[in-house]
């Protein structure tokens, strides 16, 4: 119930904190499970929700477990349909939790559910494929030794920055891979190779190699052009959007920088404040503006400012 809520406020909030969002096949997310998504990692928790947002169907993601170390943080991770999956450096004793975490994959899968994985591991901010992790092929072959009939859609997401709000992504989905494609009968660790350099070309085809720095590079992959009449109509409710709303981001900047040190999760942070705080600044400002004036059209600030700040968002500096 709460999952369904936030992915309805999350799919308003997406042109906002989004300037553009390019997909090359978007009737893929309308696709029925079992489906594991084998994704690259380059920004933390935002690539779960933005791809969980965008999907029909519920989509279960399996997340670092470190976050889920302190008990309050877990159950709100899997309310919001959270996994976790350890690493070794986390500690020996808590591999055991993964095999857990992959029979709950597996339970999803033969309910024709769907789950996201993040092939990569580690979530770096950088414009690179990383080797591949082993955790994706073990999934895959364990369900297809358990005779599930899983589809594994590679999945390539691509941000235009990773501390600028307001950015241009490009999504890209591969070609399905599936059990027929892969002698996963073969010893395991063959099998998990042949995986592994199945889903890898998929991936670095659509993952974006550009060297940190590279402003050229990055304003070819990603800058989108905003035609005049656009940018002059949009001037004014862009400059009332940037005064109205500097205030409470530069506040949940601030407060996410003072309460999660860990580098790496600036958009995430930002977002996830964000999405706490500003239906309560809308409502808070709509509220005062009517004890002010008396005036019912007070709450059509419950649309006006959204739009503002989509406005500012449009006309925005698109790269760093």
């Amino acid at each position: 119930m709460l999952y369904s809520f936030v992915k309805i406020i999350a799919r308003l909030a997406l042109p906002i904190y989004c300037r553009d969002l390019a997909i090359n096949r978007k009737e893929l997310l309308k696709h029925k499970g079992p489906l594991l998504l084998a994704v690259n990692h380059p920004n933390s928790f935002l690539d779960a929700i933005i791809l969980c947002t965008l999907f029909e169907g519920p989509v279960y993601s399996l997340a670092r477990g470190d976050a889920f170390k302190r008990k309050f943080a877990a159950k709100i991770l899997f309310l919001f349909k959270m996994f976790p999956v350890y690493r070794v450096s986390e500690g020996v004793e808590n591999m055991e939790e993964n095999y857990k975490t992959f029979d709950l994959c597996k339970n999803i899968f033969k309910q024709n559910g769907i789950v996201l994985i993040f092939s990569e591991g580690r979530c770096i901010n950088e414009w690179h494929l990383r080797p591949l992790k082993k955790g994706t092929a073990r999934l895959a072959i364990s369900s297809w030794e358990e005779g599930i009939d899983l589809e594994v859609l590679p999945v390539a997401i691509n941000y235009s920055s990773f501390k600028k709000f307001g950015k241009n992504i490009k999504l890209f989905f591969g070609d399905m891979i599936t059990k027929e494609d892969i002698d996963y009968k073969d010893t395991h660790g063959n099998a998990i190779k042949q995986f592994n350099e199945t889903l890898k070309p998929q991936l670095s085809r659509h993952v974006f190699e550009i060297k940190s720095g590279d402003k050229a590079a990055l304003h070819k992959a990603f800058y989108v052009h905003q035609p005049l009449l656009k940018k002059v109509l949009l001037f004014i409710p862009a400059l009332i959007g940037l005064l109205v709303h500097a205030p409470l981001y530069y506040f949940t900047k601030w407060l996410g920088d003072y309460l999660i040190k860990e580098d790496g999760h600036d958009d995430s942070k930002l977002i996830a404040f964000l999405f706490i705080f500003y239906p309560v600044f809308l409502i808070t400002v709509s509220v005062g503006l009517y004890f002010f004036t008396q005036n019912w059209f007070s709450f059509l600030v419950l649309l006006i400012l959204p739009f503002t700040a989509w406005a500012f968002v449009q006309l925005k500096k698109q790269l760093d």
